[in-house]
């Protein structure tokens, strides 16, 4: 589990057991949501269509062994009916403003019960735009409610009324991979309810959708040219276990997220001139679209693009290699400085090590 996320999500546990500092727990809690959401959101962002219901770690166990659309649906789902059915006794968010027809999902249950073949095609149906705005709904709705609880109320606990309410919505279904939430959840007080589902259940299923779009950035960067359109070596960035590079459709590169359709100017230039990346133009010293319009801060990618049209860019990943086995350092900026020339003149120097 991840560290930073473990130990907010204690400190909210042991912040929300004392009346005195409720409060600042619940603030706590918000922090961690939020961050948790964020990733989430860049997932449903920058990934392909296509992303959603591949299953790279195949049928087993684990919350990995799923899809990206199966873990939004499910995550939200669970926290939907647990705050609404059994909390508040009201409506659920999925049947309000026609959530269930936007997202075109199938069934209105967790879908604990699919698996293999039954979650691809759940999976592939599922408007992935559609179901992230729910899953925002969700969140909001659940932070309205956790934002009215008192510290009295996380004593509450449930009844057997309780329990046939649930039974009767039909949200849960009745086979035995899902059958056993109802009484889960039902022997929980609000207390419990907060830490599953609604803080240490999203670090699990947000930890899974990681490590599943990682694993499909992997698969998709296999024999595929590691240099990228600017002339980074996506092989040596601080980023490659999660960025499928911008010669795929797993491009994750932190300027592509922020660019329209989640194409980097540069490599869209590129693909208009017929290049292979910026290296072969004759305005890239002076060029200032994309990446290289932020000056000092990427101008080490630049000095990389003009080393590879000197020497080519088997020579630079030769380079990078060497670096990395002598130096340790995450950004390339680190090493190459700020300045263009200065950049290119120590990847000569190192080029001679």
């Amino acid at each position: 589990m991840d560290t930073e996320w473990s130990n907010k999500n204690k400190k909210m546990q042991t912040l929300i057991s004392k009346e005195v500092t409720f409060a600042d727990g619940i603030k706590v809690l918000f922090e961690l949501r939020a961050e948790l959401f964020e990733q989430i959101t860049s997932i449903v962002k920058t990934f392909p269509p296509g992303a959603f219901y591949q299953m790279p770690f195949g049928v087993g166990k684990g919350a990995h062994h799923t899809t990206l659309a199966w873990s939004l649906w499910h995550l939200f789902r669970i926290e939907d009916i647990v705050v609404h059915t059994l909390i508040l006794k009201d409506q659920q968010i999925l049947f309000k403003n026609g959530w269930l027809d936007k997202t075109n999902s199938s069934v209105i249950t967790t879908v604990n019960e699919l698996d293999g073949d039954a979650m691809i095609e759940f999976s592939k149906a599922l408007n992935i735009k559609s179901t992230y705005e729910y899953s925002k709904a969700v969140m909001e709705s659940t932070n309205g409610m956790l934002a009215g609880l008192q510290f009295a109320d996380l004593k509450k606990t449930f009844t057997d009324e309780d329990k046939e309410r649930l039974l009767a919505s039909k949200c849960v279904s009745p086979d035995e991979s899902s059958a056993w939430l109802i009484d889960y959840w039902c022997s929980k007080n609000i207390k419990g309810l907060i830490q599953m589902p609604m803080s240490r259940h999203w670090i699990m299923h947000v930890e899974a959708m990681r490590r599943i779009k990682n694993k499909l950035c992997q698969q998709a960067k296999k024999g595929v040219d590691q240099i990228a359109y600017c002339g980074l070596s996506c092989a040596h960035c601080f980023l490659t276990a999660w960025c499928g590079s911008c010669r795929t459709i797993y491009n994750t590169c932190s300027f592509a997220t922020c660019s329209p359709d989640g194409v980097c100017p540069n490599t869209a230039c590129c693909k208009e001139k017929g290049l292979d990346g910026c290296y072969e133009c004759s305005e890239l010293y002076d060029c200032k679209k994309g990446f290289y319009s932020l000056g000092k801060d990427t101008n080490a990618i630049r000095a990389m693009a003009l080393f590879i049209q000197k020497y080519g860019k088997k020579e630079l990943l030769r380079v990078m290699d060497t670096m990395h086995s002598k130096r340790k350092f995450e950004k390339i900026q680190e090493v190459l400085g700020e300045q263009i020339d200065e950049g290119l003149k120590i990847l000569e120097e190192w080029r001679n090590k």
